[in-house]
């Protein structure tokens, strides 16, 4: 039991290790936010790939990893679920880093408070998940807040919205994924990279635009930084998965968003009205009311069936 709870603890550690580090990302980003964010995009994945490659030799160590992920190689449709995968991510970062470098930083935070529910509202429609009263009085709140922010802002807040539906789709395609954590990622991570180093290059060698025309020591520094700062949450996130329960890693997550919000609010100065707040608060409250119903159900089907096996 010892070694359960220490194990446990590691988890929960390395999952508020990931959620910091995401909460801090537009510290990091906003430095790249007057380079092209495209191109930010294409550096983010090509060194991404190349701190993969490395971390390889230590996740693919054994004979049977490695001829497992051989074998995912040579599946089409292995190809065809990491493709979408890797769409989808890129998708997600390109806008992220894009909002960092135009000042949107509090709309990408709700973009990832939003994220959970989407999760839930894919799992209803297309896994035939259920869903008690209460809950769908959280999601119905939660789209409140999406309408008033959409009124607040003059049209739809398609920043937050796209993070929110590519990381909800991600995690759906991942979700019917066999490979384990890394291998998915290291293979996801590899469908991108030709395409980002063919534009990379073309971008060198037609333009006066790239990162090494432009010859800034420290925008290189950072662009190399890039694909380590994007491994290391996911790498911890990885490794809490594997051992810290998923309702407290659920409830964890809300950490980076709500530190993106108030690097957003309090060091970047961005302005937040009463509208927009009342917008913030319905989805507020719908997290917490979902939190909450979901913990007293999980619960409740614990005490349930600890009567039952008493019995």
């Amino acid at each position: 039991m010892s070694k359960e709870n220490d194990s446990v603890r590691l988890g929960l550690t390395a999952a508020i290790g990931a959620y910091l580090l995401w909460g801090v990302f537009p510290l990091f980003w906003k430095q790249l936010g007057d380079f092209d964010p495209v191109q930010t995009v294409g550096h983010r994945i090509v060194w991404a790939f190349a701190f993969l490659t490395l971390l390889s030799f230590w996740f693919l160590g054994s004979q049977s990893d490695r001829q497992e992920f051989f074998r995912a190689l040579r599946s089409p449709a292995m190809w065809r679920t990491y493709t979408l995968a890797a769409i989808l991510v890129a998708m997600n970062w390109l806008t992220f880093v894009w909002a960092m470098g135009n000042d949107q930083v509090v709309q990408a935070s709700f973009g990832y408070y939003i994220n959970p529910l989407m999760n839930v509202v894919l799992g209803v429609f297309l896994l035939g998940e259920r869903l008690s009263r209460i809950q769908w009085i959280a999601i119905s709140l939660a789209a409140l807040g999406v309408v008033i922010l959409g009124i607040a802002l003059q049209g739809l807040p398609w920043v937050s919205l796209v993070l929110a539906c590519s990381f909800a789709v991600y995690s759906l395609v991942k979700k019917k994924s066999s490979l384990p954590a890394f291998q998915g990622l290291y293979l996801e991570t590899m469908v991108l990279f030709l395409p980002a180093l063919g534009f990379l290059i073309f971008t060198e060698t037609t333009t006066s635009q790239g990162a090494i025309q432009v010859g800034d020591a420290k925008l290189l520094t950072l662009l190399v930084l890039a694909g380590t700062v994007t491994i290391a949450p996911l790498a911890l996130f990885a490794f809490a998965a594997q051992r810290a329960p998923l309702s407290m890693i659920g409830v964890l997550q809300y950490i980076a968003p709500t530190m993106q919000f108030l690097l957003g609010v309090f060091l970047y100065g961005e302005k937040v009205d009463t509208l927009q707040l009342c917008g913030f608060g319905c989805v507020w409250l719908a997290l917490i009311i979902f939190v909450v119903s979901s913990q007293f159900s999980a619960s409740s089907e614990t005490s349930n069936s600890k009567n039952r096996t008493s019995s």
